[in-house]
């Protein structure tokens, strides 16, 4: 007869056989497991896992890196969104009657007109020198615009009446490299003109790139004496509707219209050619890298042959193997991909601080269209991959493989 201590050990003991049992099974089963040969083998999945991270990052990067130009022009010119500009291309006189017919006729309601000067500048790019404006404006439009334009504060003081002074915004002091104190403009300089120097009194903190000055210094020293009109709307959602009403009004007319959708309409003409070039050269590098890693892929199996063909031999079937195979091919892609984006993510961040950001450069980390444009890699390699591994399969010899014979 058992004792009571033998009776307790027993069934506290016997719970726990299935789960010995099944894990024994599953060490059976586990040479057929995708992950088996690649964490076994790292020194050989490691390197074809590179390859693809590296094939994305410089997919992806190159379109980052071409996107951030229209992105920059779009972020320099956003201003704009804030008013709709209008210039009577050279006639004074036509002015009064322009600034009449939008108070009379405007779709929506007008928060400010303000009457001002401009004059030109440039401001440095990532592709080279880009036109500005530098706006001459009064000490109460001054405020106003700083105000529309989300100035946080102001480093420094606004310029004088009639001064050769200007408050600029910080992107622009960080583009030009310039402080309180420095030159802006100046006699000898043909790009960024004054009869006299101009001097930066203020810095405005905020994103937005803007220039100003008084419009009394305008007017006194640049010709020809062409005064020009900003129009505001009480919102964003107003604006863009007073910009599209304002361009269809004086179609064909004189005046001259200046709005935010007319900068990005123009941008993405600008850049329609490029990104057809642009298409060409990924579709090719796509290619070429999808040949490069099938090719590579099969070097990849062809070292395997003796393990394939044991494991044939002892009694799995070519559709096991098969998928067994595509299973990991699937998950180095896969993990490529992944750690690529990841990587592109990491190597933006870089690039944004170090050359973007010193400059007032912009560059879009999460570029959706850079990360799309890695879509196909993956894919496209996975269908290489698979078609080299079938025909691998095809005429695959176990009993060969075992008697040390090239299949």
């Amino acid at each position: 007869m058992k004792s009571l201590s033998d009776t307790e050990g027993t069934d506290l003991k016997s719970p726990s056989k299935p789960s010995v049992k099944a894990a024994k099974q599953r060490r059976i089963l586990r040479p057929l497991a995708p992950t088996t040969y690649l964490l076994r083998n790292a020194g050989k999945t490691i390197p074809l896992t590179a390859v693809i991270v590296l094939a994305v990052m410089l997919v992806s990067g190159i379109i980052a890196m071409i996107d951030s130009i229209p992105y920059s022009i779009r972020n320099v010119y956003s201003y704009a969104k804030e008013e709709t500009g209008i210039t009577p291309r050279g006639d004074p006189s036509l002015l009064p009657g322009l600034v009449e017919t939008v108070k009379r006729k405007s779709p929506v309601p007008l928060d400010k007109i303000i009457i001002c000067r401009a004059s030109s500048s440039l401001v440095k790019s990532i592709v080279g020198k880009w036109p500005f404006i530098m706006l001459g404006l009064t000490q109460d439009d001054m405020r106003y615009y700083a105000a529309r334009q989300m100035t946080k504060k102001i480093e420094g003081r606004y310029p004088n009446p009639g001064a050769p002074e200007a408050l600029i915004s910080r992107p622009v002091a960080k583009n030009l490299n310039l402080k309180i104190g420095s030159t802006i403009l100046k006699p000898d300089d043909i790009e960024n003109y004054a009869p006299v120097p101009v001097k930066v009194v203020g810095i405005a903190e905020t994103e937005r790139w803007y220039m100003i000055d008084s419009i009394e210094f305008q007017r006194d020293n640049y010709f020809p004496r062409i005064d020009d009109a900003l129009i505001f709307a009480k919102n964003s959602t107003d604006q863009n509707k007073l910009d599209h009403w304002v361009v269809d009004k004086f179609k064909g007319q004189r005046p001259v219209i200046f709005a935010y959708f007319q900068i990005e309409k123009s941008t993405r003409e600008m850049f329609a050619t490029l990104y057809m070039i642009l298409n060409v050269v990924i579709g090719a590098l796509a290619i070429v890298i999808t040949f490069m890693m099938g090719m590579l892929m099969n070097i990849y199996q062809t070292q395997r042959l003796v393990e394939f063909g044991l494991l044939q031999a002892i009694g799995y079937t070519k559709k096991q193997l098969l998928q067994r195979v595509l299973a990991e091919s699937a998950a180095v892609i896969t993990l490529g991909w992944v750690l690529g984006l990841i990587c592109t993510y990491g190597l933006l961040n870089v690039a944004n601080v170090v050359l973007m950001q010193p400059k007032a450069f912009f560059i879009d980390v999460f570029d959706r269209q850079a990360y799309a444009y890695t879509i196909p890699i993956p894919f496209c390699i996975l269908v290489v991959a698979s078609f080299t591994v079938i025909l691998r399969f095809r005429k695959f010899d176990p009993v060969g493989v075992v008697e040390r014979r090239l299949v």
